[in-house]
């Protein structure tokens, strides 16, 4: 099969389409045929070295844990899903799920049936985003109706899905970005978006329940600054960077409280998810597809920062 394989770290160029193995099921495990992969910043992050790089060791290796595909085949035991359905999943992580291939293998729990609504393309741009935003806000927040929740970079991948879960849940929602993406974080539910190019959110935004740092500490100290929003007791749910003992040290001194985070494969809550899509209630944002081939330019789009939603590469027809 097809697959984009990097051989050693470093920039968008060390990505190749190359001839691999195709893989197998194991017992419990469905074979998927990808028809599109998403791009995230852990992705590009890996590639280069850090992200999840610690986790899948020295290359050569697969990068992607975004999918989109069709069940080619079932292994023993695997009762939820049948040859023919059509899946999406974020198989694996943080483990290698070699998602920039024409096949992967998982177990069959972590998939769950596409939304019906939306072709592989759009699909494949959910899983990792998508639960990242809903287990912040639903499983780690327990974001509730009335509550205030400052989400940060909210028109990327994961922010424009969080705007939508919190505003689903009756938050009143604060986001920030760029003056261009004002008028349609408003249409996916923003109460209130701030230009973080023209303002310090800290400066203007008081009493938050929950913020959702998408940013982090580097290099303009989003984490820290975060905490002058909430209200005591408030909670600060840091997504890209951790923890560090400084901010929990700053956190604790204002009297509120502040989490670490890293997704989960979540098969039940991808069926919520795509139950909301189906519904209407949530729409995923995909900026440009690219077919496998062009790996190494859509990394380098994404690491350009200016995109609005997800990149997608198309795997198979």
């Amino acid at each position: 099969m097809r697959a984009v394989v990097q051989h050693t770290f470093g920039g968008p160029d060390v990505l190749r389409v190359e001839e691999v193995a195709r893989p197998e099921p194991l017992p419990t495990e469905v074979l998927v045929r990808v028809h599109a992969a998403g791009i995230n910043p852990v992705d590009w992050k890996t590639r280069g070295g850090t992200g999840m790089a610690g986790i899948l060791g020295e290359p050569p290796f697969v990068l992607g844990w975004d999918v989109s595909g069709v069940v080619e085949a079932v292994g023993f035991g695997v009762t939820t899903l049948k040859a023919g359905d059509e899946v999406y999943g974020m198989p694996w992580f943080p483990r290698a799920a070699g998602g920039y291939a024409e096949y992967v293998t998982a177990p069959a729990r972590q998939f769950a049936r596409k939304p019906a609504t939306v072709g592989h393309e759009v699909a494949a741009a959910v899983p990792l985003a998508a639960l990242t935003a809903w287990q912040a806000v639903v499983d780690t927040a327990d974001v509730r109706a009335g509550q205030r929740v400052l989400i940060t970079a909210a028109a990327g991948g994961v922010g424009h899905l969080a705007v939508q879960f919190a505003k689903h849940l009756g938050a009143h929602v604060i986001a920030t970005a760029s003056g261009g993406r004002h008028a349609w974080l408003k249409e996916l539910g923003a109460d209130e978006v701030i230009d973080y190019h023209a303002v310090r959110f800290e400066d203007v935004v008081r009493d938050v329940d929950v913020v959702i740092d998408l940013v982090g500490d580097d290099p303009d100290r989003t984490g820290t600054r975060s905490l002058e929003t909430l209200r005591p007791d408030g909670l600060l749910v840091a997504v890209p960077a951790g923890v560090s003992t400084e901010l929990a040290e700053a956190a604790a001194a204002r009297g509120v409280r502040v989490t670490p985070f890293l997704v989960e494969p979540d098969g039940p809550a991808l069926r919520r998810i795509a139950d909301l899509i189906d519904a209407g209630e949530v729409s995923v944002e995909v900026e440009e597809v690219f077919p496998l081939e062009r790996a190494a330019e859509a990394h380098a789009r994404g690491e350009s920062l200016r995109t609005r939603g997800k990149l997608v590469l198309r795997v198979t027809g």
